[in-house]
């Protein structure tokens, strides 16, 4: 059963592993490069906060920007294809050539062989995700080591750890639904895409909720010094304790001068600190990064499993009537 799952769904496994492989000699070009150029480029001490380092960053965040307009998309393109490609054919295209019913007619039970399905593609999409995830976790520590964030930045949040597998493996199980629900493959796709879209937006919106948010309190600046943090809201602090969005008018003049934008707001920022103002952001570390990911995936693989639960049980039922 395990040799014909492969006959039958090799196009779509060996399309996706090509795809994935050209991705990966992308980023391995990009990576190869970026280190030839700071080898031959880089001044004594860089990378690192010198100011002669700056030209250094410059050039590489103008590298990583290149490829990350292609990356950007991946969390969210990559499962949409693998649900619309791989799961709302899976049933949707047995249904609509009337192969199910030589396929269910055989000595292997049909709960057996939705159930071999299910798990090789299922795992076929899992270790996609994590190749996925491992090449982008690879490059991108070559131009943005220590610049920027991993955790704070949802969407690359997305293409690294564990999340990339859980949502390949949840689009996959949300094909699958669509496909026996429609009986059909072009409309279970649409219903994919759309889901997948649904979903991940969902998620990004409840992400914050994952755990207790910590709170600090800034006295000489706004700006937190771990780049690697996820804000999840400001506020300010009056001298009397009582927090509000913005101080009132009144207590600091704020000019808006052209050009001079930065230099007047931290002039500003700095008579609010002098008067006893503080300024409250409420953040999630960086050490929870895993325990974000991990809560994601543990949504996602519940979702999934409860979904290949209704398709097995919706199979089987249409089976014996």
């Amino acid at each position: 059963m395990i040799w014909l799952t492969w006959r039958q769904h090799r196009s779509q496994m060996v399309i996706t592993a090509g795809f994935l492989a050209a991705l990966g000699l992308l980023l391995l070009g990009s990576a190869v490069e970026a280190k030839l150029y700071i080898a031959g480029h880089a001044p004594p001490g860089c990378p690192g906060p010198a100011a002669a380092c700056g030209e250094l960053d410059v050039v590489l965040g103008q590298r990583y920007d290149a490829v990350y307009t292609i990356f950007g998309w991946m969390p969210l393109v990559l499962p949409a294809l693998i649900g619309a490609f791989w799961g709302a054919p899976l049933l949707g295209r047995e249904y609509e050539r009337g192969t199910h019913r030589l396929a269910w007619t055989q000595s292997l039970p049909v709960g057996r062989w939705l159930a071999v399905k299910l798990a090789v593609l299922g795992g076929a999409a899992v270790a996609g995700g994590l190749v996925l995830s491992l090449m982008v976790s690879l490059w991108r520590p070559v131009f943005r080591s220590g610049i920027d964030s991993s955790f704070g930045n949802i969407g690359v949040f997305n293409m690294v750890g564990v999340a990339p597998a859980a949502w390949w493996l949840f689009a996959f199980a949300l094909g699958t639904l669509a496909g026996s629900l429609f009986r059909r493959t072009v409309p279970a796709m649409a219903l994919v895409v759309a889901g997948i879209v649904a979903s991940m937006f969902t998620l990004f919106a409840v992400s914050d909720y994952y755990a207790e948010p910590a709170r600090a309190e800034l006295t000489n600046g706004v700006v937190m010094d771990d780049p690697d943090v996820r804000l999840v809201g400001v506020a300010w602090e009056e001298p009397s304790g009582r927090e509000v969005e913005s101080p009132a008018a009144g207590v600091c003049p704020r000019r808006v001068d052209v050009g001079q934008s930065n230099r007047n707001a931290e002039a500003w920022e700095r008579c609010l600190f002098g008067k006893g103002y503080r300024f409250v952001v409420y953040y999630h570390p960086s050490a929870r990064f895993w325990r974000f990911q991990w809560t994601e995936a543990g949504i996602l693989t519940v979702a999934s499993v409860a979904m290949f639960g209704l398709v097995v049980r919706r199979t089987v039922r249409g089976k014996l009537r």
